[in-house]
């Protein structure tokens, strides 16, 4: 049932008359189209789309729906198109949002990870990659300082990424365990009162409605894995299934957050590929349309094409790619058509704010912790974990040091936070000067 319009007489005025659905499947079509450069970019591609042009939806609106899309598991970009869709135009209108979000993407990373899979290991894509690696390290450094300016406000919230950040690093702690360890020690804080403000429910919604949703998204997203167990047991396309449905349960907090737990579990918990390959995919994502977690689509079809006896299998490669977009994106829609009527009432709770915002600061420990990671991975030719008792902190091996890594980091550096010349100039310059350092090498 797609939600009626309430709210105060002042947001009334400040929005505009909603747009057919056929006006707003355009502008969704073209914001999947340019949506490049991460989710702050194309967060804010929305934003001047539908907040500023359009005023589609109010600027308090739309930043109440950014918090708790960034606090939900999976990718939150894709997620706040998914909601906006929805508040316009209810159900139908969130999936055509969401798709459109995330099919131009999806297509093209399919076929970058073809010729990846056939090409990749050629010195020429080596040295190109060389270049997109290193700007992949700014790229999430640059996400690190974005999202601690805005998660860490108070003092516990800094002693909470800090202690995320020393669990997962040194002590190798499962990733739900300390999201859910933060989100209790956010419940013990003291609720400020005057972080309650009144509120309009955006629609009427009942429990049972609710619980019909959940149900009818968990048939959608588990039938088709469960077919996929009966069908082909103990094949490498249920693992997938399995490991990002996981993945899309788990992972608070983003895409950044996301990466954090599937990188280290694709890499050292399954052996799918290798860390520099890990990143030559995040360095594809960050190029392509679409949200960033799709390099989640990647990962599938390496994993896949792999298993094959032989050469690797484009076709199984094709499969197991659309087994991850299944197992990773239809958990959103389950997510936000369950939760989108409630936004306005959480938002307006100070204790589960409070929650909330510890889970949102414990991201940033995630997010440096997988910083730390990709340098060690990039700049290093050999890291491993050192053992002793629980304590486990990656140390890498000096001597494999690769010193182009640090002279492309610093130019990527100064291009992305000094000069701010964006993700998309930055790649490309990064990219290219790795091809040219690759050329003098082999010289």
């Amino acid at each position: 049932m797609q939600p009626q319009a309430v709210g105060h007489s002042d947001e009334k005025a400040a929005v505009s008359a909603n747009p057919t659905l056929g006006a707003a499947t355009r502008v969704w079509a073209r914001i999947g189209f340019l949506s490049f450069g991460g989710p702050a970019a194309q967060i804010a591609l929305m934003h001047r789309e539908i907040v500023e042009e359009r005023a589609w939806l109010r600027e308090q609106t739309f930043l109440t729906a950014l918090s708790f899309c960034m606090l939900l598991p999976g990718p939150e970009a894709m997620q706040l198109a998914t909601y906006t869709g929805w508040r316009l135009h209810g159900t139908i209108g969130g999936l055509i949002a969401g798709l459109l979000f995330v099919l131009p993407g999806a297509v093209v990373i399919l076929a970058l990870s073809a010729l990846y899979v056939n090409f990749g290991e050629l010195p020429l894509a080596q040295a190109l990659f060389l270049g997109v690696k290193a700007a992949v390290l700014v790229i999430v450094i640059e996400a690190l300082l974005r999202i601690s300016r805005r998660a860490l406000k108070v003092a516990q919230h800094w002693w909470i990424a800090a202690m995320a950040f020393l669990a997962l690093f040194a002590f190798d702690a499962p990733y739900p365990l300390v999201i859910l360890l933060a989100a209790v020690a956010g419940l013990t804080f003291k609720a400020d009162a005057a972080t309650e403000i009144e509120f309009t429910p955006h629609s009427s919604v009942s429990f049972g409605s609710t619980l019909l949703t959940v149900l009818i998204w968990l048939v959608i997203w588990w039938g088709p894995l469960l077919m996929l167990e009966i069908l082909l047991p103990a094949h490498i396309l249920g693992e997938i299934g399995r490991f990002f449905s996981v993945l899309a349960t788990v992972t608070f907090g983003g895409a950044y957050a996301v990466l954090a737990y599937m990188a280290q579990e694709a890499v050292s918990g399954y052996g799918w590929l290798s860390a520099p390959e890990m990143a030559d995919a995040l360095g594809l994502a960050e190029t392509t349309p679409g949200p960033l977690i799709l390099v989640t689509e990647f990962v599938g079809f390496l994993a896949a094409s792999r298993d094959s006896i032989g050469s690797p299998s484009i076709l199984l490669g094709a499969a197991g790619a659309a087994v991850t977009l299944w197992a990773t994106f239809i958990p959103c829609f389950l997510w936000v058509f369950a939760g989108a009527p409630y936004i306005d009432r959480i938002h307006a709770m100070p204790r589960l704010k409070n929650a909330l915002d510890a889970i949102t600061a414990a991201v940033v420990g995630v997010i440096l912790n997988l910083s730390i990671w990709f340098a060690l991975q990039v700049a290093f030719g050999s890291v491993s974990r050192h053992t002793v008792g629980w304590f486990q902190p990656w140390i890498p091996d000096v001597s494999t040091l690769d010193w182009r890594v640090l002279l492309l980091t610093l130019v990527a550096g100064i291009l992305l936070l000094r000069l701010h010349k964006g993700v998309p100039v930055t790649l490309a310059i990064s990219a290219a000067l790795g091809l040219l350092l690759g050329f003098v090498v082999s010289g």
